[in-house]
């Protein structure tokens, strides 16, 4: 039997859980970074341009005979139109929103991958190489009286008597401006992935958890491989609560 500590909001030990046998699944890095890039492809939003786009001209080739090149010219004009090095005309190889790019992964590999990811969670040292830093003992276990934590600055206090607030602080710290244009479409920032809180639906710690930068708080039934391996890399620093480890034993077991 595996056991976990649970630690109250002060920080401290206030008994032991026994971990459910999804924390003893095998990594399997090759199927969480399948789960996680079908998840990504499967939401794609299609773009393209328009079937006709470029091609509303009334341009028509002169023919031979002329001594000019054989190119669509306007009506009433001499000026090139309808072909792709001409200004406005249409693009020779655009992106085709038709084009289908959802991934599929069969079921019981997707649910390989999630049991695979949750046991990452528990693995210091791949939960390392992910950059995250800490000082607790992993698994991670709250008790039940954090999920109603209503206040931010509740969160912030007991993230720091569990020694976990450092973590915070590098996502925050590791906001960097995007290069490129997507400085121009709404996504300005690159933002760190933080701490992961899973706990049970509905509680107050959804909402007062949720503005500190990186963290990310689900509810237990809600998780998928991408909130558990951000980027394909397993191994998240995860706070998981009382009731959330008695729920997830009884998905897995």
């Amino acid at each position: 039997m595996v056991t976990a500590n649970i630690i109250d909001l002060s920080g401290n030990t206030k008994g032991e859980v026994e971990l459910p046998v999804v924390f003893d699944e095998v990594y399997r890095p090759d199927l969480i970074k399948r789960a996680v890039l079908a998840a990504q492809g499967n939401r794609y939003q299609p773009y393209g341009p328009r079937m006709y786009s470029g091609m509303d001209t009334s341009a028509r080739s002169w023919g031979s005979g002329r001594g000019v090149a054989q190119l669509p010219r306007i009506a009433n004009g001499s000026r090139a139109a309808r072909i792709p090095q001409a200004v406005g005309g249409r693009r020779a190889h655009p992106p085709k929103p038709e084009a289908d790019r959802t991934e599929k992964v069969n079921k019981k590999e997707r649910r390989m991958a999630i049991r695979s990811a949750i046991a990452a969670t528990s693995d210091a040292e791949l939960v390392k190489a992910r950059g995250h830093r800490f000082e607790a003992q992993l698994p991670f276990v709250a008790a039940d009286e954090f999920e109603n934590v209503e206040k931010t600055k509740d969160v912030v206090s007991f993230l720091q008597n569990a020694g976990l607030y450092d973590d915070v602080l590098r996502a925050k710290d590791g906001r960097n401006i995007r290069a490129g244009k997507g400085k121009l479409r709404g996504r300005r920032f690159k933002n760190k992935k933080s701490v992961l809180i899973v706990a049970t639906c509905d509680s107050p710690i959804m909402k007062s958890a949720r503005n500190l930068a990186g963290v990310d708080v689900v509810s237990v039934d809600s998780l998928n491989a991408e909130v558990l391996a951000p980027g394909t890399h397993a191994g998240r620093l995860t706070v998981w609560t009382e009731s959330a480890i008695s729920t997830l034993g009884g998905m897995f077991e």
